[in-house]
């Protein structure tokens, strides 16, 4: 489980093609100064597992399943990377609960900058549409971001320097490929309403 907070840009180092997968291979500090074998680490907000670590860079095998649904499929080396480890219990949850499991892949649609922060519109599977409302919380690449406006195909962020400055979402240009994570909660409530309508239907009936 994750929080949506990225502690690193890490960068892409070299990626081998292996058939039906890739092996990823990427540079990074933060992450690494407590890694081991297995441990989970989210690349733009897809969960995976490290294989190999140096200290200096590390590598993950990447299944084409994942490559088919998120916007990992076309990384390169050079290309810049959030990373976040996976949180610890004692670890104050700065953003929101994040599986690391991509929901869908949306794009850039404009970006309208300000003095002072950067509104950003993107669009989304429409599937995808339901879990969002204004204000509540949806994880862009990796970074736990509050949606402004919700809309059945597109939703705006606003972004603050920090943002901009430390996560891939700085650069991302109109028309770029983004991962997006819904609410995890939002899901399960979705679950648990669908079944009470359900049962509720059967006794009446």
């Amino acid at each position: 489980m994750f929080t949506g907070i990225v502690e690193e840009l890490g960068t892409v180092a070299a990626v081998e093609d292996q058939g039906d997968a890739i092996r990823l291979t990427v540079r990074a500090s933060t992450v690494l100064s407590d890694a081991g074998l297995g441990d989970s680490i989210a690349v733009n907000g897809c969960c995976l597992t490290v294989v190999t670590h140096d200290g200096v860079q590390w590598t993950a095998d990447v299944m084409q399943e994942t490559l088919d649904k998120t916007s990992l499929q076309g990384v390169k080396p050079g290309d810049r990377v959030n990373l976040e480890r996976a949180v610890t219990a004692e670890k104050r949850l700065g953003g929101h609960i994040v599986q690391g499991h991509v929901d869908g892949v949306g794009h850039v649609v404009r970006r309208s900058p300000s003095e002072h922060w950067e509104v950003v519109e993107i669009s989304m599977p429409p599937e995808l549409g339901r879990y969002l409302v204004d204000k509540g919380s949806i994880t862009v690449d990796g970074v736990s971001l509050t949606v402004v406006e919700a809309h059945d195909t597109t939703f705006t962020v606003s972004l603050i320097p920090e943002t901009l400055a430390r996560t891939t979402l700085g650069s991302r240009q109109p028309g770029d490929r983004v991962n997006l994570e819904v609410d995890i909660i939002a899901k399960h409530v979705e679950k648990l309403v669908r079944a009470y309508t359900q049962d509720a239907t059967k006794e009446q009936s």
